[in-house]
């Protein structure tokens, strides 16, 4: 963990004198920020590591429950842990009418080691595999949203642009529409100038493949947790500032039924310590249009097949999740593979061969950043070193050449994939992802215990 220290907060203060309030943002297994606020006081005893809180906060469910029966021993009692905030995530919340400001923070156990229980540290933790190899994936993510109109007759609506003269929502899809970016300029601009606030690096925003909803990148990195980080950031960013201008921003996998769902993209290549990305085809003497494919790059991508379905409730990892799910609706239902296709479930795009990479289409926008990118590097991991061959590639401008569904199609399948894993203990953990699974077993279940009023409608009187 790179922990800030006390000369940091100086300089903050400094340069920010009238902040009052500190939030606190420690990340759970959702990939939800859970916060506290501290005064002005007690910022010293946080960047002196002295600050303390429940090493179970990382474990909480979607619902804030913690599911506490069977726990490991190490959660006897609800131990606290040392909050420790990470260093270059100080920041004023430039949405707020308060000064306060916010930081990222980690958990350590008491001895200063990082806690397993924190989706941060599970992902530093993969990220030595390949450092200690001498390899340095440099990472991208690309996230989609929908904006919701707020009211209060309890449905929820996509925010659509009008039709001019009338009170009419916008018809079709209208990818990347002008008229859509005009709409929500004073949005967007608030939304880039709180990145440049916070220091995430917004490179690009368009509107998306469905009405109302958007698609949002960050600049690629050498650094996997700080890309990880970025995102999390990018994601409260876009629901405070939604907030303000009297809207809602949700990152939900499948909001509506009958339009796209929202996923989160990663681009990752990997460098030696040379700085030669070891994807790239050195004598390759096809060109951009087509490329060669190196033997590593093939070996990444069948890792990343191999893994990709006991890696789902990583991806996908709330029933909603598997909505998004279905062929036909760039959304994979197979460990596909292939050079500039977007069915695909690991593309690779256009570039130059310096700059050979892949794009993970898998993972839905309501999967944890942190888990999702440290399963991703896994996965290229064990491929690269176990030497795994991805199948039969799908050719640019050809069809799948089936719509056979590969990867689990519902909540319960992938649980019962993910509890006999055998990758990804190796490198998230077994602890980590023995409790992980253990959490969504739970809401599984407590999901699928509740009567929604869709059964009253099909069976009530019919029954």
């Amino acid at each position: 963990m790179n922990v800030a220290d006390k000369s940091e907060l100086e300089q903050f203060l400094q340069k920010n004198p009238d902040i009052e309030m500190l939030e606190l943002m420690m990340p759970d297994m959702n990939g939800i920020l859970r916060c506290k606020r501290i005064q002005k006081r007690e910022f010293d005893g946080l960047f002196s590591s002295n600050l303390k809180g429940p090493i179970s906060i990382p474990f909480l469910g979607i619902m804030g429950t913690f599911y506490d029966d069977d726990t490991p021993d190490v959660f006897e009692g609800d131990p606290d842990g040392i909050i420790q905030p990470q260093s270059g995530t100080l920041s004023r919340i430039p949405w707020l009418k308060s000064a306060t400001a916010q930081v990222l923070t980690s958990f350590s156990d008491l001895d200063g080691s990082p806690s397993w229980t924190d989706s941060r540290n599970v992902l530093a933790s993969a990220l030595e595999r390949f450092t200690s190899d001498g390899l340095h994936p440099t990472v991208a993510t690309e996230l989609e949203f929908y904006l919701i109109e707020t009211g209060d007759d309890g449905v929820a609506r996509p925010l659509l642009g009008r039709v001019p003269c009338s009170d009419r929502p916008q018809q079709g899809i209208q990818y990347c529409m002008a008229d859509d970016l005009f709409d929500q300029d004073a949005f967007l601009d608030e939304v880039r100038r709180a990145c440049d606030i916070q220091n995430v690096p917004l490179t690009a925003i368009h509107s998306e493949f469905s009405p109302g909803q958007w698609e949002i990148n960050t600049q690629h990195t050498s650094d996997p947790l700080l890309a990880c980080d970025h995102a999390m950031l990018l994601k409260r960013i876009v629901k405070g500032v939604a907030r303000q201008h009297g809207m809602a921003a949700t990152f939900m996998a499948k909001p509506f039924g009958e339009i796209a769902g929202s996923g989160l993209h990663i681009h990752a290549s990997v460098y030696d310590s040379d700085g030669n990305n070891i994807f790239s085809e050195s004598n390759n003497t096809k060109g951009v249009d087509s490329p060669a494919i190196s033997t590593t790059l093939r070996h990444a991508i069948g890792g990343l097949a191999k893994a990709m379905a006991e890696s789902m409730v990583i991806f996908a990892p709330n029933v909603n999740s598997y909505r998004r799910f279905k062929p036909g609706a760039y959304a994979p239902v197979s460990p596909t593979w292939g050079y500039n296709h977007r069915d695909v479930a690991l593309r690779i795009p256009v570039s130059s061969d310096d700059n050979r990479r892949i794009e993970h289409r898998v993972a839905g926008a309501d999967a944890n950043p942190y888990l999702t990118m440290a399963a991703l590097l896994a996965g290229m991991h064990y491929g690269i070193t176990h030497q795994c061959e991805p199948g039969p590639e799908t050719r640019m401008g050809t069809a799948l050449e089936s719509d056979e569904v590969l990867l689990p199609k519902r909540w319960d399948a992938a649980l019962a994939l993910f509890r006999d894993a055998k990758i990804l203990p190796e490198y998230l953990g077994e602890q980590y992802c023995a409790y992980f699974q253990k959490v969504r077993q739970g809401e599984c279940d407590d999901y699928h215990a509740q009567v929604p009023s869709l059964d009253h409608d099909w069976y009530l009187r019919a029954l």
